[in-house]
């Protein structure tokens, strides 16, 4: 067992801190329901584009995938950070795995049919899309509930952690099963995956909203306003999200891999390039222990972001397939970091009763982000080639986050010990395992 205090041996600290992890039963049944239902979908998610493309031939068949998903996710990424802050997040993340077990089942009676269907693909792919859209501000907003306001840090740690060990090994998983036994099996293993994670939810405690009053009111607009105004008035909270922006309209180049690869002549080293970033957040992640001791989160978000974009622009002038995955893991290591104190921000600063909505809008940019990214990086890539799409992504993002930084003095500056926002959310905190019990009641 990692714990924090001065009692851990030196090189322990570089360990992950599993402290949440034995802390909380809840918190095992969230970390284990994710991973399980993040493997399946992993198969799904590489199983919907190849059965396209040889029903197609179609490029463009399949890129329109990511044209279906994205409203849906937008759209019901931002009700859904409203129905966080109302409902209890429990039902809604347990009802939301429920549908989209129903559409891993819809996928598998398709794939084993004789002929199977384009269109179940494509409605399936957008109605994933909204349910996750519904279902993601909800696991992201409950996190803070299951354990103690000190083990948020190392809580979102341990979930990045999950993240990048699944990124790493689930694609190769599924490529092999696809392979040997067909779309169908994968589908099949989408589903069984939903069923593992469904029973693991169904055993968690109510989530219910801290102010009963809102879950008896209808859902208004108004609510949407009233998170997006609170997160204006925030220029620290800002800046973390137009962070993650940058990195990902500016320095995510997977649109460009599959060129990259031919171009380095290495289209044997494909697979390597997509799992390049994975591997460099699992690598941050396994020695992610020091986290626990910083406290300036805001600062290491921007220079985070910065150490993205630096490495991406370095990946351009890799002369050899070696050199250019090094600097994507180390790409994808900063990421990491940044993605893990921006979590900090956001669970330790923010109301429960904001939270859900707050988790709306980075749904929104994350939705945003990826997909403004393919978009610049190929027509950049069209009219000035690969590298100069790269390089000038990466350096986009470094001039971008520099700039942010003197624009937001609030969030070099933000301090955990130090700032308000986080004390007063520390001492409205509801103790991890006093079920929806709240202090003023």
């Amino acid at each position: 067992m990692t714990t924090t205090g001065p009692g851990r041996r030196p090189w322990s600290r570089l360990l992950p801190n599993t402290a949440p992890w034995h802390s909380s039963a809840d918190f095992r049944l969230v970390w284990t329901s994710g991973a399980v239902t993040m493997l399946g979908s992993v198969f799904t998610l590489t199983a919907i584009p190849l059965q396209i493309a040889d029903a197609t031939g179609s490029p463009l068949a399949v890129g329109a995938v990511g044209a279906v998903e994205l409203v849906p996710t937008v759209l019901l990424g931002l009700y859904g950070g409203v129905l966080a802050d109302r409902a209890d997040r429990r039902r809604v993340v347990l009802a939301t795995e429920i549908a989209l077990a129903a559409l891993s089942a819809l996928l598998l009676l398709n794939a084993l049919a004789g002929e199977p269907r384009l269109w179940p693909l494509y409605l399936a792919a957008g109605c994933a899309a909204a349910l996750q859209g519904l279902q993601q501000p909800s696991l992201e907003a409950m996190v803070p509930r299951l354990v103690p306001h000190d083990q948020l840090m190392a809580a979102g740690a341990l979930l990045s952690l999950r993240w990048s060990t699944v990124g790493l090994a689930a694609p190769a998983a599924a490529g092999v099963v696809i392979a040997t036994a067909g779309v169908g099996t994968a589908y099949l293993v989408d589903l069984a995956t939903f069923l593992v994670s469904i029973a693991l939810l169904a055993r968690l405690r109510p989530l219910r909203p801290l102010r009963p009053a809102l879950a008896e009111q209808a859902p208004a607009l108004g609510e949407l306003a009233e998170g997006a105004a609170y997160v204006a008035r925030r220029p620290d909270l800002v800046g973390t999200y137009l962070v993650d922006l940058m990195a990902t309209a500016f320095a995510l180049p997977i649109a460009l891999f599959p060129f990259l690869a031919e171009e380095l002549d290495a289209r044997w080293a494909l697979g390597l390039l997509y799992s390049a970033s994975a591997a460099g957040a699992l690598a941050a992640a396994a020695t992610s222990g020091w986290t626990d001791w910083v406290h300036r989160h805001g600062r290491f978000v921007l220079l985070s972001g910065a150490a993205v974009g630096a490495a991406t622009a370095a990946a351009a002038l890799g002369s050899g397939i070696w050199a250019v995955l090094l600097c994507l893991a180390v790409a994808g290591a900063a990421h990491w970091v940044g993605d893990t104190f921006r979590a900090a921000v956001w669970n330790r600063s923010i109301p429960d009763g904001l939270r859900g909505r707050a988790a709306g809008t980075e749904l929104l940019i994350g939705a945003a982000g990826p997909a403004l990214g393919d978009l610049r990086a190929g027509g950049l890539a069209a009219r000035y080639g690969i590298r100069a799409a790269l390089r000038t992504g990466g350096l986009a993002c470094l001039v971008g986050t520099g700039v942010l930084a003197a624009a937001l003095p609030a969030l070099w500056r933000y301090d955990d010990r130090t700032d308000p926002h986080v004390a007063a959310v520390r001492a409205a905190t509801v103790p991890a395992g006093n079920g929806d019990r709240h202090p003023d009641r």
